[in-house]
């Protein structure tokens, strides 16, 4: 990006780690801002500190608490030519982070959005995890209430690509847990612990050792990687029963076979050749 465009909202990834990932592209950002909005002023000035950069900028605190009530007067700004640079505690703007809301608001003013790439948690324990990366999904922070975490576990017991999780360090043991119950004890994980940090750690293993080993608690910032479910095998007979059992439900019959060869892979004129002759036998 280069140059930095007038007239903007930049989102700007900082460092999950050390100072010294922060790009160059970072630093000019920052400096030639004329508005930068911090989820937290104090640990961006400390954070400019250790990059060598002096902002001339005007600095505004953008946190979940003030989102609302702040994102018109950004939106405003971007609008009368000023860059107007977001940035959160560490990694990239409003993906599990504040921003999301002022991302949207400049897109429905028809104002230009644009990014300084940087660190990412996801894509770094994804990486790091020794899990599939062709297929994934992100799912953020679960619910912190234990039935509604369940719920979401369940819900994903049948999800094919690999999933990545943030949970906070204290709730962490009782993800776990709840994981291997809905998910299964021996489906594969990661832990990604301070990733990119002096203290990095990522332990490898099934979900049900992994609850034991967070038993003890977890301290510092945590991703954790779960592997997706292994695809489902279905017979030829057993597609054909399923659209035995959707046609009993009323279903026609090219609408029965379309639907189990969706949800099975079956080959849907194979399938729909089986069902026929099966329906003209009766």
């Amino acid at each position: 990006m280069n140059p930095l465009p007038n007239g903007a909202l930049i989102l700007a990834g900082t460092p999950i780690g050390s100072s010294d990932d922060a790009s160059q592209t970072l630093r000019d950002a920052l400096a030639s801002a004329d508005v930068i909005a911090a989820e937290d002023t104090r640990r961006f000035i400390t954070l400019t500190k250790r990059l060598g950069v002096e902002p001339t900028a005007r600095i505004v605190s953008y946190f979940e608490g003030n989102e609302a009530s702040r994102t018109a007067e950004l939106v405003d700004a971007v609008a009368d030519g000023q860059r107007v640079v977001l940035v959160t505690d560490a990694g990239m703007p409003s993906v599990s982070d504040p921003g999301y809301r002022l991302v949207v608001a400049c897109v429905d003013a028809g104002l230009r959005v644009t990014a300084v790439p940087g660190p990412s948690a996801v894509l770094t324990a994804l990486a790091v995890s020794g899990l599939p990366v062709d297929r994934f999904c992100f799912e953020g922070f679960l619910p912190r209430k234990a039935g509604e975490r369940g719920r979401r576990l369940a819900g994903l017991a049948a999800e094919e690509r690999t999933m990545v999780f943030f949970e906070a360090p204290h709730r962490l043991a009782d993800f776990l847990t709840d994981a291997a119950r809905e998910l299964g004890e021996d489906r594969r994980g990661a832990i990604c612990r301070e990733l990119t940090k002096p203290y990095e750690e990522v332990v490898r293993g099934p979900l049900a050792e992994l609850a034991q080993w967070a038993a003890d608690g977890v301290r510092g910032e945590v991703t954790v990687v779960i592997a997706g479910a292994e695809p489902a095998v279905t017979t030829a007979d057993d597609a054909l029963a399923l659209v035995r059992q959707a046609m009993a439900g009323g279903a026609k019959l090219s609408a029965a076979v379309a639907d189990v060869a969706k949800a099975t892979g079956a080959n849907r004129k194979e399938l729909y050749s089986a069902a026929l002759a099966d329906k003209e036998k009766k």
